[in-house]
């Protein structure tokens, strides 16, 4: 028997899948980016139908903002979106392939096992995904990997920010020779 709840799922399910393959066959980089931006604010929305809004609103501003920010960033930096609309990696379509059928046959496996044994449905606790349990583990179960996560993110930005500076350091102190020898 259908839900109403149940429909709404499935076709969010079916909004994330269209826009997960979208994403992997555009030729495009930005409209790959902007397929994987639908596909984090769909995810959110799925978050938000199981009852997690906290991370449902993580999922927005972390992915949906910040690391598309820096996907598009990547993009334009590095001229992907002018590249050759030929195939310049036809080889790898054999590789995907392969890795895909390993997928397919996994899946059944787990299918098949999975149709002799009973699933028991678990009921989360109340306090599941709220601001305060996701702080208190984050915090207290994992505070090193938060502080390690923390500190690659620092050293990125600032890759980032000397990436983009066109001449560097090595060029600003060239640049600073040349100068004080003219005077």
């Amino acid at each position: 028997m259908l839900t109403t709840g149940t429909i709404i799922f499935g076709v969010f399910a079916l909004v994330v899948i269209a826009s997960a393959l979208g994403m992997l066959l555009s030729r495009n980089a930005i409209y790959a980016a902007l397929f994987l931006v639908l596909n984090f604010a769909t995810v959110a929305v799925l978050y938000l139908i199981l009852g997690a809004p906290f991370i449902a609103l993580v999922q927005i501003t972390v992915y949906a903002g910040s690391i598309m920010v820096l996907f598009l960033f990547v993009i334009m930096l590095l001229g992907a979106e002018k590249l050759p609309a030929g195939e310049p990696l036809g080889h790898h379509r054999w590789i995907a392939l392969l890795f895909g059928l390993v997928f397919l046959a996994e899946l059944a496996l787990f299918l098949v096992y999975r149709a002799g044994m009973r699933a028991a449905v678990n009921t989360p606790p109340l306090e599941f995904g709220s601001p305060a349990a996701v702080g208190m583990s984050l915090f207290q179960k994992y505070a090193l990997p938060f502080e390690i996560t923390g500190f690659i993110l620092v050293v990125a930005t600032v890759g980032a920010i000397l990436l983009t500076r066109g001449e560097g350091f090595k060029g600003r102190k060239r640049t600073l020779e040349i100068q004080s020898q003219d005077k």
